[in-house]
């Protein structure tokens, strides 16, 4: 069944939301070289719990899988997804993906971003340009009234002119008191096709992009999934709520606040 939230449900995935879009910008000011992931994820697991909430993916497990062991997923490179962070210190020209997630009052939020290490090569600015550019053609489409497959075809049709791989086997999701929930969301797809989208859904679209082909394989610690072929890949990912006016990214740092140019009011007395 696909549940649809009711408007308190979806504001309190908002307020969750802006702490995660907060570490995100966080942790992406942190990828510097020298830096390990396990430092990454320690900043974020404190970060996390000081907030009142707690990581959404350590103890995770799935059918056949170990508890995954760490607050965020730390993919390196070739890795895809579901990398584990560890002591490797970063070096100019990586790429890293941080996929990280949170709940709070009983509601999941989860996001990802790529981020390069110092300088990288032109082929590789695109392939982070062109994954993050895919996301929100995605996120476009999820609108009252579309389906599943237009958000889908959004992305492939955004990725695949530049000869880059869309990966099949590990697709977005539906999100809320779960972490995952029906309905499924691929990276690829038919315009027209698939699921209904209704106001009250709340989607993680997560577009997984490589400069090889889509193919891919899970490594022996059971999580970390890496290309077959060892070209690089980048993964970006929003929460995303269906409203009657669109779609609305959840998954964001909130706005700065801007003080006021107008003089305090005097205190007022006798009263």
């Amino acid at each position: 069944m696909i549940v649809i939230k009711e408007p308190h449900e979806i504001a309190m995935m908002r307020a969750n939301g802006q702490v995660l879009g907060t570490l995100a910008e966080k942790l992406r000011a942190m990828v510097v070289p020298g830096v390990t992931t396990f430092e990454l994820d320690e900043v974020a697991e404190a970060f996390i719990r000081e907030a009142g909430a707690l990581p959404s993916f350590k103890g995770y497990r799935q059918t056949g899988t170990p508890p995954f062991p760490a607050t965020i997923c730390a993919s390196l490179n070739d890795q895809v997804v579901h990398g584990i962070p560890n002591r490797r210190q970063l070096k100019e020209g990586d790429i890293l993906s941080i996929d990280l997630g949170l709940h709070r009052g009983g509601y999941h939020v989860d996001m990802a971003f790529t981020v390069g290490v110092g300088e990288l090569p032109e082929r590789v600015r695109l392939l982070l340009d062109v994954t993050e550019r895919s996301l929100y053609q995605g996120v476009a489409c999820a609108r009252e009234g579309k389906r599943i497959g237009d958000i889908g075809h959004a992305v492939e049709s955004t990725a695949s002119p530049h000869r880059f791989g869309v990966v099949r086997q590990f697709v977005g999701h539906g999100i809320g008191r779960a972490l995952h929930e029906r309905p499924s969301v691929p990276n690829y797809g038919k315009p027209n096709t698939g699921d209904l989208l209704k106001a009250g859904m709340c989607l993680a679209i997560e577009p997984m992009i490589t400069l090889g082909t889509w193919d891919t394989k899970v490594l022996k610690d059971g999580w970390t999934v890496v290309t077959k072929d060892g070209s690089l890949a980048a993964h970006f990912e929003h929460t995303v709520a269906i409203t009657p006016e669109g779609p609305e990214v959840l998954t964001r740092a909130p706005p700065p606040r801007i003080p006021s140019d107008e003089p305090a009011a005097p205190a007022r007395s006798g009263e």
